[in-house]
């Protein structure tokens, strides 16, 4: 490791369940509850405002499968939903029948009152037996249980530390699941039987690479993924027999990215190897070596082929092309055609539920002023019908806002996209603007819609997406642009967004928010050191902010994989880097703007202590009066409390807050 001698007087809230610690944490709470409670405290009505617009006895669109129909049941007063299956009474009927429906899961009466994420549910291809992982700490660390659907019978299965992700073989009867090592890294995979012991399959001993695991489309093969931040291994096992070898598809070369699907073609293989853009090949599986590997679609210098997905009767390629998801349908039979969409900002994703010999596919579709439809896109022809919208409760009208995309442009010269939704007149005149990114681990931030974000543009709020480089919002290139030495774009382009947005006349430095999370809450903790006279407030949710210290320290989990993305801190190029921006190593002694910052005490990504010790930093050297809250959630993870309830309690403070500051466009 690299030289870490630098001081650190706030090392001391590293040591968790320690009284002092516990005790520190709790003050802040009670800070945090002081100050809103006294501070036009919105929480309950914005709650029951935020609420009302939900409906919450509501009924999944059902998933089919082999003569059945999943689904979900979402009950007014209930935090989480109950899962159901009926028979499919004709072949293309979505109608719940009643006669024939089986409760499978009530998730309330496992939770009671505590924390519970439901982490896999799987279904035997017999649809006999449901496999299914709770984590009921935040923790990421799941049980597992098979329950025998017909006689009711629940069963623990034997694998601790699981990271909740179940697979099931053709036989009906053998599970594969992967545990966590003590760095909380999905190393190993096992096979799973009733009755019998966990029987260890594969172990990953590079600590830089995760295993995942999954079916291919046609249900004809399991595929083992080791996977680093640039390079991957995948192997391949026949799904019919689950005491066979896996067999590796391509040896692990740095750099060098693929994934595998199968279908009508052979295997399908996406892969980096013609350049960062992505192609796609065909093989046989019978002879799958690279050596056989032909080419079935060439890199498009223009676009990302960032996914694909297999239908029997089609295949669909998806690219990403100027910050938008754009679809290319191959049918077996008959010419490729594009996919289009109403909007000119949007999200657009593959969405399970139909099965492999289906003649359609669905797509979820969204928009920041249009609420997430289903929709069944006809596979021979491009046809497409809406199947399900998710309702809004009370007055709403997608015409009422107006979605725009921007542009700013970074110091390099990049032109940086900026997705904009807001009521049409709160363009006309400065208006408070809430300015949310992310730019990390070639995550794009598609526009999507939100319940509780109509409470902000309702009281004449914007609220705008910064696309910086680091997610792959532009493409494969973009991510490749904001990580490692080249990671001080994503700071630029944020303070190019926000800076445009202001010279625009969109909103005022009085008026602008910005906000992030994990990832994104280096991105706030970073600009907020650098540019602080430009925002009036700030959420940073579960921010990754204590950089420097967390990278030189392996023993945390999944440290050691994160120096793909951020860099080796035993390489001066990259220490030197990293200790540049980290935010808790650069606080200064400077007026800040409002600051409210959350934790989640069981956070396995993000330990709490790195928002604990950034707060406890500011708290010392900054120079204003300006509220800086922290709240910690002691029975939550990264994801935080895990009730839809709950999660709508946690954004209602966060907007209280800021409507104490900012306050309505009318105020």
């Amino acid at each position: 490791m690299s030289d870490n001698s630098q001081t650190d007087d706030y090392r001391w809230l590293e040591q968790r369940d320690h009284p002092a610690v516990l005790d520190w944490l709790q003050q802040r709470n009670a800070e945090c509850e002081d100050w809103l409670s006294q501070h036009q405290d919105r929480r309950q009505a914005l709650f029951e405002e935020i609420r009302g617009r939900i409906r919450e006895t509501d009924l999944s669109l059902p998933g089919v499968r082999n003569g059945w129909l999943y689904y979900r049941r979402s009950l007014e007063g209930a935090e989480y939903p109950l899962w159901y299956r009926c028979r499919q009474t004709a072949p293309g009927n979505l109608q719940i029948d009643d006669a024939s429906e089986q409760l499978l899961l009530d998730l309330n009466l496992l939770a009671g009152d505590g924390f519970l994420q439901l982490g896999d549910l799987a279904i035997s291809p017999d649809q006999c037996w449901l496999a299914y992982s709770l984590d009921r700490q935040g923790d990421e660390v799941y049980q597992l249980y098979l329950l025998e659907i017909d006689s009711g019978h629940t069963r623990e299965l034997p694998l601790s530390q699981a990271d909740g992700s179940l697979v099931w073989a053709n036989d009906n009867r053998t599970l594969f699941a992967i545990s966590l090592d003590q760095a909380s890294r999905p190393s190993t995979l096992w096979r799973l039987r009733p009755d019998q012991p966990a029987c260890m399959v594969y172990h990953e001993s590079d600590e830089r690479f995760l295993l995942s695991c999954g079916r291919s489309s046609s249900e004809h093969y399991l595929l083992l993924e080791s996977s680093s931040k640039n390079t991957s291994e995948i192997r391949l096992l026949p799904a019919d027999q689950p005491d066979a070898s896996w067999h590796v598809l391509a040896t692990r070369r740095s750099g060098h990215e693929y994934h595998v699907d199968h279908g009508p073609q052979g295997l399908l293989i996406r892969s980096n190897d013609r350049g960062s853009n992505f192609c796609l090949y065909r093989c046989d599986p019978a002879g799958c070596a690279p050596a056989n590997w032909q080419l079935l679609v060439e890199q498009d210098p223009q676009r990302t082929l960032e996914d694909f997905h297999v239908q029997q009767q089609a295949l669909v390629l998806c690219y990403r092309d100027q910050g938008l998801i754009q679809l290319e349908v191959r049918p077996q039979s008959g010419n490729s055609y594009p996919v289009t969409m109403p909007d000119s900002v949007y999200s657009l994703s593959l969405e399970a539920g139909e099965e492999y010999h289906s003649d359609r596919l669905r797509l979820r579709y969204e928009s920041l002023n249009r609420p997430a439809q289903i929709r069944a896109l006809q596979l021979a022809d491009g046809s497409q019908q809406v199947l399900r919208e998710t309702p809004v409760e009370g007055p709403f009208n997608a015409a009422d806002y107006r979605v725009e995309r921007r542009w700013a442009t970074a110091s390099d010269g990049s032109r940086v996209p900026i997705s904009l939704v807001g009521r049409h007149a709160s363009f006309n005149a400065p208006a408070p603007l809430y300015l949310y990114g992310y730019g990390a681990y070639g995550a794009s931030l598609d526009p999507w819609f939100s319940h509780a974000r109509l409470s902000l543009l309702e009281r004449g709020w914007i609220f705008a997406i910064a696309h910086v480089r680091g997610g792959a919002d532009m493409g494969e290139q973009w991510y490749l642009d904001g990580k490692l030495e080249h990671k001080e774009n994503s700071f630029g382009d944020f303070i190019a967004c926000a800076e445009q947005l202001l010279a625009e006349g969109l909103s005022t430095s009085s008026q602008l928010v910005i906000s992030g999370g994990s990832a994104g809450g280096l991105l706030i903790g970073c600009v907020l050191n650098r540019r602080p006279e430009l925002f009036a407030a700030a959420i940073a949710e579960v921010p990754f902010v204590d950089v420097w210290n967390t990278m030189n320290n392996p023993s945390l989990p999944l440290t050691i994989g994160e120096y793909e993305e951020w860099g080796d801190p035993s390489d001066p190029a990259a220490a030197a880097r990293i200790r540049g921006y980290s935010p808790f190593d650069n606080v200064a002694a400077q007026h800040y703007p409002a600051l409210y910052v959350s934790a989640g005490y069981h956070d396995v990504r993000v330990q709490y202590w790195e928002a604990a010790k950034w707060v406890a930093r500011l708290r010392e050297l900054k120079l204003d009066t300006q509220p800086l809250l922290l709240r910690t959630l002691m029975d939550a993870g990264h994801a935080g409390a895990s009730g839809r309830y709950q999660a709508i309690r946690e954004v209602a403070e966060q907007y209280s807050f800021l409507l104490a500051l900012i306050g309505d466009q009318a105020d």
